[in-house]
């Protein structure tokens, strides 16, 4: 079974609530009316019976009632729904005074006066042809301390009739509130999803080769703005990545084409005619020369795909920088030798990293730094403590770079001499791998170089919370 749309299941949900708010509020309605009416009645009878009261302290017996009523009469004359029936407490049998039609039993009443004086005393009884009536009792005294039972019952039909009328009118008006409801409802919901049409819309353009489609945010709810931003950053990441992904692997079919096409060259060659074994041992010399810098290319690429996942690395640990920039140093300290180059570490500061990659990344800058330095010079390693931040220097005199090539030296296969690195076995991807390795770190990779005097790389650590 397909599920319902989202639209379809606000739509329902509102409009359900929107009815039940209704239907409430019409019961509510209907309570509240039934209230006021009932307490506007008791008023009426309070106030009536409190005329009535007055009237009756000046009879002198219950017997001047029966005979002068007409002041009493006075009291209901012109209220059609007023009956008052006044008994005489020796012969409650027959009334003393009955004005009005209400034909109402009043034996319940007269018993729960028979204990009671001054008090009123409301109830609620229906005659014999289904009319509903409200009726007040109250012992009242005569001018000589008589006390005779007082009945002042209401005719509750007008009330009757208007919660009917209310109830029709309702009943009548409640059909085309809900569909009211309803539609509003579904205009409402379609208004507020219009803006996820916008997101289907962008989502089926974007490919992998292209992916330059963004939200607008413009007008649209901040729930939904939130939302849209947070696609648009995700959208420039996997743009950034394919592109990246796109340009490594061109740069990597580049720079395998070279020594697959020298192997492939020199096997086509060889093979061409006879050769002595001399002939075919240098071939296989210089095919393993070959092999070699694949094999470099390949071992660099693993080690860049491994620091791009730093969630499968081991937890970083507090590490003495001196310590590994002389480890380092003492590796090359024969190559330094042979170009009667002299290396220099001066400084000391702790920081919090991987001791391995710390290592490969100095041991990159340095292999670099040897390579460019003229013989008799000095390479220094500088370790400098800042406020925020450990750098570590590498410096050395020399030919220097052109500032042009600055801002590309750590990309991967870039190279300022393509030819002769490629002659000194250079992959290209050395400084690529201390910038990655960097990133990791939460630093930074740096280089300043003034073209024949001095060229700076420059690694940049966190400081190390002790």
């Amino acid at each position: 079974m397909k599920p319902a749309s989202l639209s379809l299941r606000l739509g329902l949900t509102m409009s359900t609530l929107g009815a039940l708010l209704v239907m409430f509020l019409a019961v509510l309605a209907y309570f509240a009316l039934t209230h006021e009416l009932n307490t506007l009645s008791r008023d009426s009878l309070a106030s009536k019976m409190e005329q009535i009261e007055h009237s009756l302290s000046l009879y002198t017996d219950p017997g001047e009632i029966s005979s002068k009523p007409h002041i009493l009469l006075d009291q209901v004359m012109g209220h059609d729904n007023l009956t008052l029936t006044i008994y005489d407490r020796s012969n409650q049998r027959s009334p003393l005074l009955k004005s009005g039609t209400g034909m109402v039993d009043p034996r319940p009443e007269l018993k729960a006066l028979r204990a009671t004086v001054d008090q009123l005393t409301y109830s609620d009884s229906t005659d014999a042809e289904g009319a509903k009536y409200l009726t007040l009792s109250k012992l009242i005294r005569l001018k000589n301390g008589t006390s005779v039972p007082v009945l002042l019952s209401m005719d509750n039909a007008h009330d009757q009739a208007l919660l009917s009328a209310y109830l029709r009118s309702t009943l009548m008006a409640l059909p085309l509130l809900l569909i009211f409801i309803g539609l509003s409802a579904w205009a409402a919901v379609q208004r507020g999803l219009a803006p996820m049409r916008e997101f289907r819309k962008v989502a089926a353009m974007v490919s992998t080769q292209d992916l330059d489609h963004r939200l607008s945010v413009v007008n649209m709810p901040q729930e939904l703005s939130e939302l849209a931003q947070g696609i648009n950053f995700m959208l420039h990441r996997l743009d950034n990545g394919v592109q990246q992904l796109s340009q490594f692997s061109d740069d990597l079919a580049h720079e395998l084409r070279t020594p697959i096409n020298n192997l492939m060259g020199k096997a086509q060659v060889t093979l061409s005619r006879e050769r002595t074994s001399e002939e075919y041992k240098d071939v296989l010399v210089s095919c393993i020369e070959e092999l070699e810098r694949v094999a470099r290319i390949v071992r660099d690429m693993l080690f860049l795909a491994q620091v791009s996942h730093p969630a499968a690395l081991a937890p970083f640990e507090l590490i003495e920088l001196e310590d590994e920039a002389l480890k380092v140093a003492d590796l090359f300290s024969l190559s330094a030798q042979e170009k009667r180059i002299n290396l220099s570490v001066v400084g000391s500061a702790r920081v919090l990293g991987d001791r391995l990659m710390i290592q490969r990344a100095i041991s990159n800058l340095l292999s670099n730094a040897l390579r460019h330095c003229p013989a008799g010079e000095i390479v220094s390693l500088l370790i400098e403590q800042g406020t925020s931040n450990v750098s570590l220097l590498v410096s050395n005199p020399g030919a220097g770079i052109e500032a042009h090539h600055l801002p590309y030296l750590f990309e991967r296969f870039y190279r300022v001499d393509s030819s002769r690195s490629r002659a000194q076995g250079s992959t290209g991807l050395g400084l690529a791998i201390v910038r990655s390795i960097m990133s990791l770190h939460q630093g930074v990779a740096q280089v300043q170089s003034l073209p024949g005097t001095m060229t700076v790389f420059r690694l940049g650590f966190p400081k190390a919370d002790e």
